[in-house]
């Protein structure tokens, strides 16, 4: 049966206000943890208790953002989030409840933009949510006004323009974190670049307890472009291979 209630928040002048989150989640506590507090922050909040109600919600209510649970009833998080972004592309924070890599790398196959494992704070899922939104921002504005040029790094092309990749020539689909993880990995390349300053970079999280996040962006992105292209330094972080000069 499908649960969904909005909520609207008068508090204009809070950084999320008049953006609509919708969130997907079975267990009634966790999601009136997670719509009381993004509600304190200014979002408007629906809420869809399975699979089936969360699809038909994305589709009416046409969200800026979902925080979207891993396990539901109907049919998974998985799947909401492979039929939504058929739908429309909208930015997607994954909910897991187990710290599995492999669920990890699904869910951002299929379109996640980022993810928590449970148990999180809800100061840090908040922050996480003003981030994505950011992000969407920033690309919007990318848009608008786009870098010139076309990057060419041996058969790695990149396009500021477009937010297109290609490799040999043929095309990359790439979530818009992984591309934006790319570019900036890109920017200097060779250069080792720390988890941290990723995580400043690519997602302007400056705490280090979201370092497995970027681990786990950097294997997503790896098995589209390449595993060659992206050089792990132990202990410090990744870097963008390039051809010798």
């Amino acid at each position: 049966m499908e649960q969904t209630h909005t909520t609207h928040h008068g508090a204009a002048a809070t950084p999320g206000a008049q953006r609509r989150v919708l969130v997907v989640e079975d267990d009634a506590t966790i999601v009136e943890a997670i719509s009381a507090r993004l509600r304190a922050e200014g979002f408007l909040v629906q809420t869809a208790t399975d699979g089936p109600a969360a699809v038909d919600a994305a589709e009416a209510w046409q969200p800026d953002l979902m925080v979207l649970d891993v396990m539901l009833p109907g049919f998974d998080g998985l799947e909401v989030c492979r039929r939504v972004q058929a739908q429309r592309p909208v930015p997607v924070l994954m909910l897991t409840a187990r710290d599995d890599e492999t669920d990890m790398l699904v869910g951002l196959g299929v379109g996640a933009d980022d993810y928590m494992t449970k148990p999180f704070s809800m100061r840090e899922l908040a922050a996480r949510v003003h981030v994505l939104l950011r992000r969407v921002e920033r690309a919007a504005l990318a848009a608008v006004t786009p870098r010139s040029g076309i990057l060419r790094l041996g058969e790695l092309e990149i396009d500021h323009a477009q937010r297109r990749v290609r490799v040999r020539a043929e095309d990359v689909h790439l979530t818009p974190t992984e591309f934006d993880l790319l570019v900036c990995l890109a920017g200097t390349p060779r250069a080792v670049l720390s988890r941290e300053q990723l995580l400043a970079e690519v997602w302007d999280w400056a705490d280090a307890s979201g370092t497995r996040t970027v681990d786990s962006h950097i294997k997503a992105l790896r098995r589209k472009i390449g595993a060659e292209r992206i050089r792990t330094v132990h202990g410090v972080g990744y870097a963008l291979e390039t051809p010798a000069p």
